[in-house]
């Protein structure tokens, strides 16, 4: 359902590894895999997803406005997460040398089609 959307973010972005779509209750809806030797992007997935939900709570509370985007940047992994509504989430899996504003753009570009498949 979401794969193809998916697919064409991940294999656009020079390091992309993996993307799913995935509710905050952590439940994966679609998952697309390019380099599944990296990563679980499941796994990472459901362990942001706690993190996105308080980080949405705290833009509530401090009525800064909705969560659109989170980004997280390690040694091994760069993960983009972007609210596709109140309860999902697109996260892109990459190398850390991989073209962040790029994934950044492409998922922004992908969102309505995503949302449209909800």
């Amino acid at each position: 359902m979401f794969a193809d959307t998916l697919k064409k973010v991940v294999d656009n972005v020079d390091g992309g590894i993996a993307a799913v779509v995935m509710g905050l209750d952590g439940i994966p809806v679609d998952t697309y895999v390019r380099l599944d030797d990296r990563v679980d992007v499941n796994t990472v997935a459901m362990e942001f997803s706690f993190i996105l939900g308080q980080v949405r709570k705290a833009g509530d509370s401090l009525a800064v406005g909705s969560l659109e985007e989170l980004s997280v940047k390690a040694q091994r992994l760069m993960l983009v997460c972007r609210m596709i509504s109140p309860q999902y989430f697109v996260a892109i899996a990459m190398a850390p040398e991989g073209n962040f504003g790029k994934c950044r753009y492409l998922v922004r570009m992908a969102t309505p089609a995503l949302v449209a498949q909800l």
